[in-house]
Formats: C-alpha cells, structure tokens, sequence
C-alpha cells in the first residue's frame, strides 16, 4: 500500500510536530535511504518475523564534508526541537525492514527524506492536532484533497504529571493519494490504530500513576503562588513519548507495528480486472439471486403473521414433503443450493459417457441441447443430483429447470430435468414423446456390465442404465454442431477435465453470441423468414437441429439483455438511425 503513517504531537512549545513515520519503498533505497543490504555495511541487529526482517538503518543523508546533519535534512533544526518533539536521538540510523515476499521495504525516521514528502506530512501533521479535530479532541477524523493526499487520523491524549492539565496530545495518521482505498479501509485502520493507541495511553497510565503516587502534582501546584505558566516550566517538562511510557524500546515497537500496518492494510484489498461484458450465465445468476433476495423479505414479513397459524408437524416428518414444492427447489436449484451429497457420483461428462456407452450419451447429450424433459429414475438420490449437476453444464444457466427428486410426475414446462423414485409411473404419451427420455437406473446382477475404461466407477457398478425414448437418435444424424463439439473434446484423452470444461464454456459463449443475433434480427427488428435463413447460414446453423437448438436456447436469455434491446429500439435516437 503506497502509504505514510506517521506519530504526531502537539508541543506546547514549537506546535504540532511529527515523531515517528513509516513509509513503503517498492525501488532500491534512494540516495541517503541506505548503502547496501548487507549485515555489517549499514544494517544491525537484524531480526526476522512473519516473513518481515527488521534491522537498523543507515544514517540518512550523509552530509558532505563540513556540512552538518541538520542543514542536509528536511525537517526542522535541533535549535527548534525539544525533548517531548524529538524521537530518535542525534545520529540514530532509524529502522528498516524488507518484506521478502514483495521484496518492499517499510522505513522509519523521524521525518520523510523526500522534501515534498515531508511537506505532505508536515500539512497533515499540523491539520490534525489544529484545524481537522472531532468532537471531544479524540477519535478518528478523515480529511485532505487531491494535492497534498488524503489523511485518516486518529487524536488521543497521553498522560504526563509534569504536563498542563496532566496530559500531552497526540494524533496517528495514515496519509495517502487514493481517496477510495482510504474510506474502503476506515474499519481496519481504526481497529488496528485505536489497539495501538490503547497499548500507548496503558503505558503512560502506569507510569503516571506511579509518580503521582510519588510526588502529587496536583496538590503542589494549588499550593504554589501564581505565575505565567510558561515561567513555572523546568527543563524536564517537555518529556520525550519513551519516558512517559518508560519503553527503551517504543520506537523499534512502533516500526514494527506500522510496517505491519501498511503490509496488511495493502494486501486486505485486492483489485479485480474484469475484461469485456458480463456472460449470460453470470447475468441470469445475478437475476435469480435477486429474486431469492425479494422473496425471502416477503417470507421475512408475512412470516410474523402466518406463525401462529402454522401447523405442528409430528416428530419425524421434517424432510418428508420438501420435493413437493417444486417452483421453488427448482430455483434453488439452480443457484446451485442443493444440499451437499456424502459422494459424486458422476464426476464429469466424460465419466458419465464411459459409464453409459457412447451412443447412450449421445441421445441423452441430444435431448438436453435440444431443451427436452430428461426424465432419471431411481432409488439413489444422488445419484440422479449428481447427473443433473453434470448434464446442466452442457446448457446456459437461463435454460436450466431441475426438480432434483419428486414424488410425482412433473410437467415438461415446469422442467427440463426431473428425477423420480422408480415405483412413479410416467403417462403414457409422455414415454412415446419425441420430446422425453428416461433414463432408468436398475440394480444390476453382475459388476461387468460396463464398457471398459471406466474411471473410478465403484459405486456404479452395482448398477445398470437404460435410456429409452419415444424418438430415438439415429446413430448416423448429423445433430446439433455443438454435440459434434463436445463428442470430440470428450473422447480427445489428450484433453484433462479441466480443458474440456473450459471448452464447453467457451462453446456455450459462441453458441449464445448466435443466439443474441438471432434474437435482435428476428423479435426486435422483425425480419422476414427469408432474410432469416439467410442470417442462419451466414451463423452456420441452418441444420433443422442447429435451429431448434437456438430457438430453445433463446428462453435462457437474461431479462437486462432482453430490456436493454427494447429500450434501444424505442429511444429515438435508435428510431432516427433506423431510418
């Protein structure tokens, strides 16, 4: 996280003054940053923790020869700082560590090396102990502009028996350019900084607490006669932060704690790319989510009211009837909630053509393009969930109706896929449609019943699969492209699972490219069948297969595609190009 967080302090003396900062550096360490990242050549006690290694750091700015260090350094001269404004004593080399995993390395000083840096810090600094204070003086406050960066801060006070009113004022600010990064990181930054803050005013208190045990302050200065205050002040008053919280070690405490800071605050946020528009896939599932979201706050509000009216189930019968609610689970369903199963059955399609025989496959791969009710019986429940789960991949999230177990026969437009338990008897037209097929799971008498090259199919082989419908695919019918497509990535075993499904997305993606064309040419703008058939040829789908296969596949359309298209026709600007 490109940032600056810096420890401030209003000297009664010389005014808001900066303390302590740390900074992040992406580049090697500038000139008078550091001579080399060798022990021995300018780092010291080098410490390691957390993948962060912590040393001290040279002196910045070597000043050339009969110059002084306060006329090579930014911030303010010696003559005008105190005890209570100066951290790090004359000569310190300051702290430095380096973050092996970004190779970044957090430093801290006193004061930024960088003129214009310590002129940002130096505006933060005296806004947030002056002009920039929240009601009480303590708490958090963001302010800043595009200029000089924007600031989150954070004011407290830190108890000092010597001090006027028995209290010194400091202030934490995190400084940096990116205005949204800042606010989206309010909450971490107040948790962590409000912990270091506590850590600091419960050092001071004990040591306060401890000296006025001592020696009262307060009793003495009653008992003092009146002068200007500034004449009752010795020269132990301005007290430096390490000796009001008696900690040798705060400033290397504090390094650790910032560097830390601006390591976890940049990694909490990440940015995502999203190249191009949204899929149709996605759209739909957004959708849908949505309407679970509209439904489940009617549910929330009307179900006040119906719980008393409620009927008591007896024990046991929780579970019983959860298929027969069938326009809901089928929305779940396909939001992808079912319940999680104890095994996966079908592992992929190329498993489940192992397991069927290719020309199974085929006329079960036929009717699920095609928008057919696919109809799976058995007594396993997983099993059919797992197919269906696998068998959905082949079609757009909008094209997809799944009842995944019913007790009844459920109508072809209530879904596309149903799975039944095997004693429910299907109607008779809908067993010699050309528009179903079953698929009927029985147990089978031997383990050899199925084709060789089965992968892990263990828990299959107890069974047998029979696909019957009333319009079987012929062996030799063209079919669909897009089944051709898919046959050949599945029996292609050069291709890992992985690979074949990413085909099958990008084949869906082009099939609904088609789609949409042939959505706008022939809804929207109304064109005539021969200008139609002529549009079919030029997509390559002017097979008898290929169209139904696009005119089913155009329900699964989302409804912001559909709307975005009729609201372009109607505005005038579109009527106008029209004509």
């Amino acid at each position: 996280m490109n940032a600056i967080v810096a420890l401030c302090h209003f000297c009664e003396l010389h005014g808001p003054r900066t303390l302590f900062c740390t900074e992040v550096l992406h580049a090697p360490l500038p000139q008078g940053a550091g001579n080399g990242d060798s022990p021995g050549q300018g780092e010291q006690a080098e410490e390691e923790e957390g993948g962060i290694q912590m040393s001290s750091r040279v002196r910045a700015h070597s000043p050339a020869e009969g110059a002084s260090a306060e006329s090579s350094s930014p911030g303010p001269k010696k003559s005008d700082m105190c005890e209570g404004c100066r951290s790090l004593a004359a000569g310190h080399p300051g702290y430095i560590s380096h973050d092996k995993e970004t190779s970044i390395k957090y430093v801290s000083h006193q004061h930024p090396n960088h003129p214009q840096l310590f002129s940002i810090v130096r505006q933060a600094c005296v806004r947030s102990l002056s002009c920039e204070v929240c009601p009480g003086r303590e708490g958090p406050i963001f302010f800043g502009d595009e200029q000089h960066g924007f600031v989150f801060s954070h004011t407290f006070f830190i108890k000092d028996s010597l001090a006027r009113g028995f209290q010194r004022w400091y202030s934490i600010i995190a400084i940096m350019m990116d205005r949204i990064y800042l606010i989206n990181s309010w909450p971490f930054l107040l948790g962590k900084i409000r912990g270091i803050i506590d850590e600091l005013q419960g050092k001071a208190l004990k040591v306060f607490e401890a000296e006025q045990f001592g020696c009262p302050q307060r009793a003495q200065r009653m008992n003092t006669a009146f002068t200007p205050f500034l004449h009752q002040r010795n020269g132990n008053a301005a007290r430096s932060l390490t000796s009001l919280t008696s900690d040798d070690n705060l400033w290397a405490c504090l390094h650790t704690s910032f560097a830390w800071l601006l390591k976890a605050c940049g990694s909490r946020l990440t940015e995502k790319l999203l190249e191009g528009a949204p899929t149709e896939d996605t759209l739909v599932q957004m959708e849908k989510l949505a309407d679970l979201e509209e439904e489940s706050e009617s549910w929330d509000n009307s179900g006040a009211e119906d719980e008393e009216k409620a009927p008591v189930l007896p024990e046991g019968a929780e579970g019983q009837d959860l298929t027969k609610c069938p326009t809901d689970s089928s929305l779940l369903s396909d939001c992808g909630s079912w319940q999680s199963r104890k095994l996966s059955v079908f592992k992929s399609l190329r498993h489940m053509r192992q397991v069927l025989g290719a020309p199974y496959f085929r006329m079960l791969a036929w009717h699920v393009l095609m928008g057919n009710q696919v109809i799976w019986k058995s007594r396993d429940v997983d099993l059919v969930q797992s197919a269906f789960e696998v068998l959905r991949t082949m079609l757009p999230v909008g094209c997809v109706r799944i009842i995944p177990y019913s007790s009844q026969y459920e109508e072809a437009y209530r879904c596309n896929f149903l799975g039944l338990s095997p004693n429910v008897q299907i109607p008779s037209h809908v067993l010699a449609s050309e528009f179903a097929v079953v698929v009927e799971v029985h147990t089978a008498m031997r383990s050899t019943l199925h084709p060789l090259g089965c992968e892990d199919d263990q828990s299959l082989s107890k069974y047998e699969f029979v696909v019957t419908s009333g319009s079987p695919v012929a062996a030799d019918r063209v079919g669909p492209t897009i089944l051709n497509k898919i046959e050949a990535a599945l029996t292609n075993q050069n291709l890992s699972v992985d690979v074949v499904d990413q085909c099958l997305v990008c084949l869906k993606e082009e099939w609904m490219n088609k789609v949409k064309v042939l959505f706008k040419f022939t809804k929207v703008d109304s064109r005539p069948k021969e200008d139609t058939q002529k549009l079919l040829s030029v997509l390559g789908a002017s097979e008898e297969d290929n169209v139904k296969l696009l005119k089913f596949w155009m329900t699964g359309l989302s409804k912001t595609y559909k709307s975005h298209l009729m609201s372009t026709v109607r505005s005038p600007t579109a009527s106008e190009s029209r004509n």
